[in-house]
C-alpha cells in the first residue's frame, strides 16, 4: 500500500512538471510570435531604399526582406527603390499591395560600376515622395554602407558632411523616421575598417536624429539581416504600437 501511494505521488509529480514545461514553452513561443509581428502596430508609409553596389551577399537576404514588408500591418504602404550611380530607381511606387511590393525587390548589382559615392542626395530624393498629410507614421529603411565620398574620403568629417545634414533636415521636415541597416559595399567599406566605422557613424546620426535607428555589428564583414529585422520589429512595436 505504502508503495502504491508513493508511485501514484510520484505520478502526480512528472505530470505536473511536464505540464509546466509545456506551458512554459507555449509561453515562450507566444512571446516570440507576439515581438515578432507588426499587426499590432500603426499603418506605416514605409520607403525601401537598397544601395546597389552592397557585396553580392546582401541578394541572399532578399527572402527575409520580402517577409519584412509582407508582416507590415493592414493600410501599410510600401515604396521599394535602388540607389545607384547618383540616381534613384524606384521599382515599386508607394502601393498598399504589400505583396507586390515585395517582389518588387531584386538581388543589387553588387558591382562598384554602380557605386552611389554619396547614397544621400537619393535618401533626400526619396524622402520627397512622402505625401504631406495622412494618418500613417512615415519611416525609411535605408540598407546602405551609409560612406559618402562625393567629395572625397574625410574621416574627420564622419557623419557631419553637408548632405547628411540635408538629410536630416528634410527627413524631420516630413516627419520620416530613417532606420539604417549597415552593409558593407564592393568598395571601401569592404577593405577599409576605418571607411566601415565612417559609415556606421553617418547611418547612426542620421537615424538617431531623424527618431530612428541604426543596426550594424561588427566593422567589416557581412552580418544577415535576420537580427536586424528581429530587432527592428521589436523597435517599431514599442515605437508605433497602436493606440487602444
Amino acid at each position: 500500500m505504502y508503495y502504491r501511494k508513493v508511485l501514484a505521488w510520484a505520478v502526480a509529480f512528472l505530470i505536473a512538471v511536464s505540464s509546466l514545461g509545456v506551458a512554459s514553452a507555449k509561453a515562450k513561443v507566444d512571446n516570440k510570435n507576439e515581438q515578432g509581428s507588426l499587426q499590432s502596430i500603426e499603418p506605416l508609409n514605409l520607403a525601401v531604399l537598397i544601395q546597389d553596389d552592397l557585396v553580392s551577399q546582401v541578394g541572399n537576404e532578399l527572402g527575409v526582406t520580402r517577409d519584412f514588408i509582407r508582416s507590415l500591418p493592414q493600410g501599410s504602404k510600401v515604396m521599394v527603390g535602388y540607389i545607384t550611380t547618383g540616381t534613384l530607381q524606384v521599382r515599386q511606387p508607394f502601393t498598399t499591395d504589400l505583396e507586390k511590393a515585395a517582389k518588387s525587390l531584386r538581388i543589387p548589382i553588387g558591382s562598384r560600376s554602380s557605386s552611389a559615392f554619396n547614397p544621400y542626395v537619393e535618401v533626400i530624393e526619396a524622402l520627397r515622395k512622402f505625401e504631406s498629410g495622412g494618418t500613417n507614421a512615415n519611416a525609411l529603411l535605408l540598407i546602405s554602407d551609409g560612406l559618402d565620398t562625393s567629395r572625397g574620403f574625410d574621416a574627420t568629417a564622419a557623419g557631419r558632411t553637408l548632405d547628411i545634414d540635408r538629410t536630416i533636415s528634410e527627413a524631420n521636415k516630413r516627419r520620416v523616421a530613417i532606420f539604417s541597416f549597415y552593409a558593407p559595399s564592393e568598395g571601401l567599406t569592404s577593405r577599409s575598417r576605418l571607411a566601415a566605422s565612417y559609415g556606421q557613424s553617418s547611418l547612426n546620426r542620421v537615424s538617431k536624429e531623424t527618431g530612428g535607428k541604426a543596426f550594424f555589428q561588427g566593422a567589416t564583414g557581412f552580418v544577415t539581416f535576420d537580427s536586424y529585422f528581429s530587432r527592428l520589429r521589436e523597435t517599431l512595436n514599442r515605437q508605433y504600437a497602436r493606440v487602444r
